[in-house]
């Protein structure tokens, strides 16, 4: 003899709703994850110190760099002053809101930085910035 049950029997359903959201959180912290993931493109220096610093790499930014010895870098390639005004003429006639990051070793003379920043301005270029380590104390007393 077969007994039923009083409760109806559903059948066996799967939920779609759910592997949708898991899918759309994955989705999601796969493009965020991506987002931070830099590539150094400039020659290694080391970099000064401030308290209130906040590195923001991204591929579409012009990386220059000031050795120790004042030698000029455009990403990792030696240039000198009047190739890099041409060159950076050149960039910002194609993309002219690029950002420019100048990195320069601790032991750069003032002289120097301030040649190449100048020879920025004089491209054109009102985004620029200098790139610098942060403290891990924080920001300094004044």
């Amino acid at each position: 003899m077969k007994l039923h049950s009083p409760i109806p029997q559903k059948k066996a359903r799967l939920e779609i709703i759910p592997l949708i959201d898991v899918m759309f959180f994955l989705l999601a912290s796969f493009m965020m994850v991506s987002l931070t993931m830099t590539k150094q493109q400039t020659i290694k220096v080391n970099l000064p110190v401030a308290a209130a610093s906040q590195p923001d790499f991204k591929p579409d930014m012009i990386n220059l760099a000031v050795s120790a010895a004042g030698d000029i870098y455009l990403d990792t390639n030696p240039v000198s002053l009047p190739d890099l005004e041409r060159t950076l003429a050149a960039r910002r006639a194609a993309a002219p809101e690029t950002p420019v990051y100048i990195s320069g070793d601790a032991a750069t003379r003032h002289a120097d930085m301030v040649r190449v920043l100048d020879t920025v301005r004089r491209a054109g270029f009102s985004k620029v910035a200098f790139n610098v380590r942060a403290t891990a104390t924080g920001p300094a007393a004044p």
